[in-house]
């Protein structure tokens, strides 16, 4: 007996990093490039920007990827990067030594990383249905009423200026 996952009502599977070793100002830049674009897009900019966040983040969208395809049954290729966000994490505080017995304190920054995968397949489904639905009450609403149309050409616009 093959036993069926609890799915949620919508498509979105997310993927979090938490103290990665880097300033949130430096991921903030790759993410603002990836935000809003496909899985395979994504994947092909990180792997050929060169920069040294990169390589996390892309570990992010894998890992993220592979929640969904695993957990929820997406097919990878439907799938869009709908948020991606950077909060700073915790500061790790040291202390290097120097000259004649000082110390000079070292601070390094990490980040946490939240990249969100939403299937488009669900809704591109649910926006098919109801256009055809909203186009079907747009017909039988303006089934009386008369067009005018517009020419294009003789509208006074800039082409007639001499």
């Amino acid at each position: 007996m093959k036993l069926m996952r609890k799915k949620k009502p919508y498509g979105e599977v997310y993927a979090l990093g938490q103290h990665i070793s880097m300033s949130a100002h430096k991921a903030r830049r790759l993410i603002d490039q990836i935000r809003g674009r496909s899985y395979e897009e994504t994947l092909m900019i990180l792997e050929l920007m060169p920069y040294r966040a990169c390589y996390p983040i892309f570990k992010l969208v894998y890992s993220a990827a592979a929640n969904a395809s695993h957990n929820m049954g997406f097919n990878q290729a439907s799938l869009v990067i709908s948020k991606a966000e950077v909060n700073e994490g915790t500061t790790v505080k040291k202390l290097k030594p120097r000259a004649r017995g000082r110390s000079y304190p070292v601070r390094r920054p990490t980040c946490h990383i939240r990249i969100v995968l939403q299937d488009t397949s669900l809704y591109e489904y649910e926006e098919q249905y109801i256009f055809s639905l909203k186009k079907a009450e747009w017909v039988n609403k303006n089934k009386y009423k008369n067009m005018t149309y517009h020419d294009m050409y003789n509208s006074g616009g800039l082409w007639d200026k001499k």
